[in-house]
C-alpha cells in the first residue's frame, strides 16, 4: 500500500477530521484546504477547516465560508481540535507555523496527524508525513493523493479549482523553477476535469481596487529603494503608510516580484509594518540567489530558496540598515 492509499484509508476510518494549514494564508494553503475539503467529501465523509487566521479578499472566489479561523472563531476552531481524530497539516512544516495559540492546540492533540507540505527542514511532529520540497505546492501534492490513491475519478472542477489556485499563485504563474514536467501533468487533469482557468486567472488579477494601485504606485515611485552594486530591490512600508492607502490583507502581495521583475535584479525584498512586527517577504532570481537562508538565519523565517519570509521586531530604520549589510554578504557586488 502506497502512502497516499495509507491516507484515504485513514480518512475512511475518521469521524471527525480537521484540515489546518499555516498562519497568514495564502492561495496555496487556502487552495490544497479547500481541495483536500471536497475531495474529503467526495469520499462521503465530512471535514472542518480551521486556519490561525482569514484569507485575502482576493480569494473570496473560493468560497471562504467553508473555513473557520482562530482569529474569528477560536471557540468553533478550539472544540474542533479538541475533538478531532485526525488532523491534516497542509503546508507548513513546523507547528510554530500556525501561531501560539493554535500551535498549543495542535501539540496538545493525541490524535493522528498528517502532513503534506513541500517546504524544506520538516519537524517531525506528524504520524504520516509527505514532505517533497522538491514540488511546486502542496496543492500539486492533494492531487498526487487523489490520483495516486486511486481516485482520480473523483476529481472535478469543484475540487480541482482551489487546488489549480494553489499551483498557479505559489509557482509565480508557473515562473518559477519548482514547475517540473509533472507540474504541467497534474494541470492537465485539472482541465480535464472542468477547471475554467482563464475565469481563474481573471478572478485573481482583475480585483484591484483604488486604493490599492495607489499604494503599489507609491511603494514603487517613493518607497523602492535599488542597490545597484548588489543588483537588490528593498520596499519598505511603515505602519502609517499603510494606513494612509487603507491597506487591506494582500495589497502588498505582488509587490516584492514587481521589483524582481526589474531587468538585472537578482533579488527582491519588502518590508510592511504591522501591529509592531515588520513583516519580510523575500524574493529572488535563479538557482545561485537563495535568499530562505537569510530569512531562516536573520529574520526567524525561511521559505523556498526563491521565496522566502521573516520578521523583525527592531524599528523600520535599524530593519532596514540589518538588510543592507546583509545584502552585501548574500549579494556581494558585481
Amino acid at each position: 500500500m502506497n502512502t497516499y492509499s495509507h491516507i484515504v484509508n485513514e480518512i475512511l476510518a475518521a469521524s471527525n477530521i480537521v484540515i489546518t494549514a499555516h498562519k497568514s494564508a495564502d492561495g496555496d494553503s487556502v487552495g490544497s484546504s479547500l481541495g483536500l475539503l471536497h475531495f474529503i467529501e467526495k469520499l462521503g465523509k465530512d471535514a472542518l477547516v480551521c486556519h490561525p487566521d482569514q484569507a485575502p479578499d482576493f480569494l473570496d472566489f473560493l468560497n471562504l465560508n467553508r473555513i473557520k479561523t482562530m482569529e474569528h472563531e477560536a471557540d468553533k476552531v478550539a472544540t474542533a481540535l479538541q475533538k478531532a481524530d485526525l488532523i491534516f497539516c497542509l503546508d507548513y512544516n513546523s507547528t510554530e507555523r500556525v501561531g501560539k495559540s493554535m500551535q498549543e492546540m495542535l501539540e496538545s492533540a493525541t490524535c493522528k496527524k498528517i502532513m503534506i507540505d513541500h517546504h524544506l527542514d520538516p519537524q517531525d511532529f506528524c504520524d504520516i508525513a509527505v514532505s517533497a520540497p522538491s514540488v511546486s505546492s502542496t496543492a500539486e501534492l492533494i492531487v498526487e493523493l487523489i490520483e495516486q490513491s486511486g481516485n482520480g475519478s473523483l476529481l472535478d472542477e469543484k475540487t480541482g479549482t482551489p487546488l489549480y489556485v494553489g499551483i498557479l499563485t505559489d509557482t509565480g504563474s508557473f515562473r518559477f523553477n519548482s514547475v517540473k514536467p509533472r507540474t504541467h501533468e497534474i494541470l492537465a487533469k485539472l482541465l480535464a476535469a472542468g477547471v475554467q482557468h482563464h475565469l481563474l486567472h481573471e478572478a485573481l488579477n482583475d480585483t484591484n481596487t483604488a486604493s490599492r494601485l495607489r499604494l503599489q504606485g507609491f511603494a514603487m515611485a517613493e518607497k523602492m529603494e535599488i542597490l545597484e552594486e548588489n543588483s537588490v530591490a528593498i520596499i519598505s512600508l511603515t505602519k502609517e503608510e499603510l494606513e494612509k492607502y487603507d491597506y487591506q490583507k494582500g495589497d502588498t502581495d505582488s509587490l516584492a516580484n514587481q521589483a524582481l521583475s526589474i531587468k538585472g535584479m537578482k533579488a527582491a525584498i519588502l518590508l510592511s509594518e504591522k501591529d509592531g512586527i515588520i513583516k519580510i517577504s523575500f524574493r529572488s532570481k535563479g538557482a545561485d540567489n537563495p535568499v530562505n537562508q537569510l530569512a531562516a538565519g536573520h529574520f526567524d523565517g525561511g521559505g523556498h530558496a526563491n521565496a522566502a519570509g521573516g520578521k523583525s521586531e527592531l524599528p523600520m530604520p535599524e530593519t532596514l540598515a540589518k538588510i543592507k549589510k546583509l545584502v552585501k554578504e548574500f549579494f556581494p557586488a558585481k
